[in-house]
């Protein structure tokens, strides 16, 4: 039996790094300074920005201004009131964190790269009652696009969430600040 291929169809399979660490505070007090350092994103100015058909020079700025450091909070939930339903008791927050600004420098490329911005992260307190911080190493992510200039962008963001990491007084991955992703 002859087996069709379907062109319409791509499968882009990849390697991505999970980076979790471990983190010299307690869950609440960490989430305190990582909603401190990753202010929740003013949906209604960047609104008023649109409907202003504002230039992309006045939606840097204001980006700029948003996040001291780079990064914003466009959407959080905290899974453990209803994972605690079933019974479970562990504390875990999720966001989605990015940067609308950096994510154009990609999405200029391939409209695709929103599957993977804004970036995926997590807080949580594992069963040994350490807190984490867990996020996908965003140049593992976007070098799976084929495109440097995307793949440059993603080793972009993963310098910046090392800053980050430094400024909340986490430890940093050593795959945050090297100059190279793996294309596996």
């Amino acid at each position: 039996m002859t087996q069709q291929t379907d062109t319409r169809i791509h499968s882009v399979p990849h390697e991505v790094n999970r980076l979790t660490v471990d983190v010299p505070d307690t869950f609440q007090g960490f989430r305190d300074r990582y909603e401190r350092a990753v202010p929740e994103v003013d949906a209604g100015r960047f609104e008023q920005l649109i409907k202003d058909d504002a230039d992309w020079d006045t939606v840097l700025r204001a980006t700029a201004e948003g996040a001291p450091h780079g990064f914003l909070i466009y959407w959080r939930h905290d899974t453990t009131s209803l994972m605690r339903l079933a019974g479970d008791r562990w504390l875990c927050v999720h966001y989605l964190m990015g940067n609308h600004t950096i994510a154009q420098r990609m999405f200029h490329h391939d409209p695709a790269v929103m599957l993977y911005a804004p970036l995926r992260t997590e807080i949580y307190q594992g069963p040994d009652g350490v807190t984490r911080f867990a996020v996908d190493q965003p140049s593992t992510r976007f070098s799976s696009f084929g495109n440097p200039d995307i793949t440059r962008v993603g080793l972009d963001l993963d310098r910046k969430l090392a800053a980050l990491l430094e400024h909340l007084d986490a430890p940093v991955p050593a795959e945050l600040v090297q100059e190279r992703v793996s294309h596996g």
